[in-house]
C-alpha cells in the first residue's frame, strides 16, 4: 500500500474540511452567542492538522489501489469525527467531556443522529448550526465530495468511490467518468435541500430553523434545533413537507439523476427497490394507524397523523419526533425499530441494511422453497425481471450474517457495561443503522450512557455508515499482506 500517499489524502482532505467550520464562525458573528472563539480555534487546528499530515508528503504521487481506498475512507471518517468533535470539546456551552464531543461529532458525520445533549433550545445557534452541517456533509458522504475534487489534486477517485457508496452493486456510475457522477449526486443533493428548506421557510419555519432542518432531513440525519424536534413546530404543513424529503432522500439517487436527465418520474413506480420501500412504509403506517386507533392512544385523525410521520421518520432512519413512539402501546415500538434494519434504498443518505438486500433475501429463501420442491430446476434470482448474478446474492447474505453478528457481538458488550437489555438492543439498532433513538434509557438521549459504552456505540456508527465491510476488512489479516 501507498502509505505516504494515503497520509498525503487525508493531510488534504482535513484542511479541506475545515472550510465547513468558516459558516459556523458567520452564524456565531451574526449571533453573537458566545461560541466564536471555539469555532476560531478549531479553524486553526483543523487547518494546522491537515498541514502537518500533508506537507511531509507533499511531493508524493501515485494512483490509489482498492485496498488504498478502503485505508482512506474508513482513516477519513475516523480522523474527521476527531477534528469534528474540537469546536464541541472547545465551546463553553456545551460543556463536553472528550467522549462526548466525539460521540456528537461521529453521530453527525454518520446521519444517526444519536444525540448526548440536552437542552438544546438553549444552545448558541452556531453550535446548533455546526450540528446540522455535520449531518448534512457527512449525508453524501464527504468522501464523495472529495472525489468531486480529486483531479484537482492530482488522484484518483473510483477507489474512493466504490469504498465510500453504499449498496450491494458498487461499480455501477451515472456518468462516464467517476468526478462527474460525485458532481452530479452534489447537484441533486444542494437541490433537493435548497428546496426543502424553502418549503420549511413557506410553512413557517424561521430561516435559520429551516436552513438547519433542511440540512439533517436530506441527509436522513435527525438532528434538530430543538428538544422536541420537528413536534416543536406542531404544524400538520411542516410534518408533511418532512415526511415527503425523507422519502425523497431515501430513494436511490440514481432515480432522481434519470429524474433529472430524462424529465420523468415513471422509473420511481416502475423500480422494484422504490416500489417494495413503498410497500414497507404503508404496510407499518397502515399497521400502526390501526393500533394507535383501537387503543384509544389517539383518536383516528391524531393516529392518522403521528402513524404517518413516525412510520416514515424510523423505517428512513431519520428519527425525527413528533410523538414519543418509544410510549407506543403493544408491539409498535418494537415494530418501528425493525424497519430501521431495513432502512433506505441502496446509493442513498438513508442506513439500515438497505431496502434491496432484503428483497434480495426474501427472494432468495423463495427460491430456496422452490428447490425443495423441484431439486433440480435452475431457479434464477431476478428482481425487476432481470437475472441477479449468483455473487451478488452470495455477498448479500455474507453481508446479512455480518451485520447480525456484529450486532450480537455489540448487544452483548453494552449490555456488560450495566445496560439493560431493551436499552442495549435498541441502543446498537439505533447506531448501527444510523437512525439515533432508541428505547429504554436511550429513548431521549445517549446521556445516561458510560463512556465504555460510548465508545462502542461510536465503533458502531462507524459500522453502519461504511457498511460493515469497508470497516471490517481492516481486521483481516489478508488485507494486510502484500
Amino acid at each position: 500500500m501507498h502509505f505516504s500517499v494515503i497520509l498525503r489524502v487525508i493531510g488534504l482532505l482535513v484542511m479541506v474540511f475545515s472550510v465547513s467550520l468558516i459558516p459556523p464562525i458567520i452564524v456565531s458573528l451574526i449571533y453573537s452567542d458566545g461560541a466564536l472563539n471555539a469555532f476560531l480555534y478549531a479553524l486553526a487546528i483543523n487547518i494546522a492538522g491537515g498541514f502537518f499530515l500533508w506537507f511531509p508528503v507533499r511531493k508524493e504521487r501515485g494512483e490509489l489501489k482498492i485496498r488504498d481506498g478502503f485505508l482512506v475512507t474508513v482513516l477519513f471518517w475516523t480522523v474527521l469525527g476527531l477534528f469534528g468533535s474540537v469546536p464541541f470539546f472547545l465551546a463553553e456551552t456545551p460543556d463536553l467531556t472528550f467522549t462526548d464531543a466525539l460521540f456528537e461529532s461521529i453521530s453527525g458525520l454518520t446521519t444517526t443522529g444519536a444525540t448526548i445533549l440536552t437542552g438544546i433550545d438553549d444552545l448558541p445557534q452556531s453550535i446548533l448550526f455546526y450540528r446540522q452541517l455535520l449531518t448534512w456533509l457527512g449525508g453524501m458522504g464527504i468522501i464523495v465530495l472529495a472525489v468531486a475534487i480529486m483531479p484537482m489534486l492530482g488522484i484518483g477517485g473510483m477507489q474512493l468511490y466504490r469504498a465510500e457508496t453504499p449498496g450491494p452493486v458498487k461499480d455501477t456510475k451515472l456518468t462516464p467518468r467517476i468526478a462527474e457522477t460525485a458532481k452530479a449526486l452534489w447537484y441533486i443533493y444542494a437541490t433537493l435541500t435548497s428546496v426543502c428548506a424553502l418549503g420549511y421557510w413557506i410553512a413557517g419555519m424561521s430561516l435559520f430553523d429551516a436552513i438547519c432542518h433542511s440540512f439533517s432531513t436530506v441527509a436522513i440525519g435527525g438532528f434538530s434545533t430543538h428538544d422536541d424536534s420537528i413536534g416543536y413546530f406542531n404544524s400538520v404543513a411542516i410534518e408533511m413537507i418532512c415526511t415527503f424529503f425523507m422519502i425523497v432522500s431515501a430513494f436511490n439517487f440514481a432515480l432522481h439523476f434519470y429524474a433529472w436527465r430524462h424529465k420523468s418520474v415513471w422509473h420511481y413506480f416502475k423500480d422494484p427497490e422504490a416500489r417494495f420501500f413503498l410497500l414497507i412504509l404503508s404496510s407499518t403506517v397502515i399497521l400502526s394507524t390501526l393500533v394507535l386507533a383501537m387503543t384509544s392512544t389517539y383518536d383516528w385523525g391524531t393516529s392518522i397523523r403521528y402513524a404517518v410521520f413516525e412510520s416514515v421518520s424510523i423505517a428512513t432512519t431519520s428519527g425525527f419526533g413528533t410523538s414519543d413512539f418509544a410510549s407506543w402501546p403493544h408491539f409498535l415500538p418494537f415494530l418501528l425499530i425493525v424497519t430501521s434494519f431495513v432502512g433506505g434504498c441502496a446509493s442513498s443518505t438513508g442506513g439500515g441494511m438497505k431496502v434491496i438486500r432484503i428483497l434480495l433475501i426474501l427472494k432468495q429463501g423463495m427460491r430456496e422453497i422452490q428447490r425443495l420442491i423441484h431439486p433440480n430446476a435452475v431457479i434464477p434470482v431476478k428482481v425487476g425481471g432481470k437475472a441477479i448474478n449468483e455473487r451478488v446474492v452470495s455477498a448479500v447474505w455474507g453481508f446479512f450474517s455480518a451485520y447480525l453478528l456484529v450486532y450480537v457481538v455489540l448487544m452483548i458488550g453494552l449490555m456488560a457495561t450495566g445496560l439493560d437489555q431493551v436499552t442495549a438492543w435498541s441502543a446498537v439498532a439505533a447506531t448501527l443503522n444510523n437512525l439515533g433513538p432508541g428505547l429504554g434509557d436511550v429513548a431521549s438521549s445517549f446521556t445516561s450512557v458510560s463512556d465504555p459504552a460510548k465508545w462502542m456505540l461510536c465503533f458502531s456508527m462507524l459500522l453502519g455508515r461504511l457498511e460493515v465491510f469497508t470497516l471490517l476488512v481492516l481486521f483481516t489479516p489478508m488485507f494486510w499482506q502484500k
